[in-house]
């Protein structure tokens, strides 16, 4: 195995853990936080942005509030 076919498998592991880790972030819901984070911070610079935990306890008060209801 040359370097060449090495450093190209390595970064296609990369490309490819790469991917699977945002995969996860986002069926986990875990990226929603930093999504939100950077829109208060572009938003609302002077506001202060809550931490994770908040977040998580603002938006579990929003789902009780407004919960959706589905058919299927």
């Amino acid at each position: 195995m040359t370097v060449a076919v090495a450093a190209t498998a390595a970064a296609t592991a990369r490309r490819w853990v790469r991917g699977v880790r945002w995969y996860l972030r986002e069926l986990t819901g875990e990226a929603e936080y930093d999504r939100y984070r950077e829109r208060q911070l572009r938003y609302r610079p002077l506001a202060p942005v809550p931490t994770r935990r908040e977040y998580e306890v603002l938006r579990a008060r929003h789902r009780e509030v407004h919960p959706q209801g589905r058919c299927c």
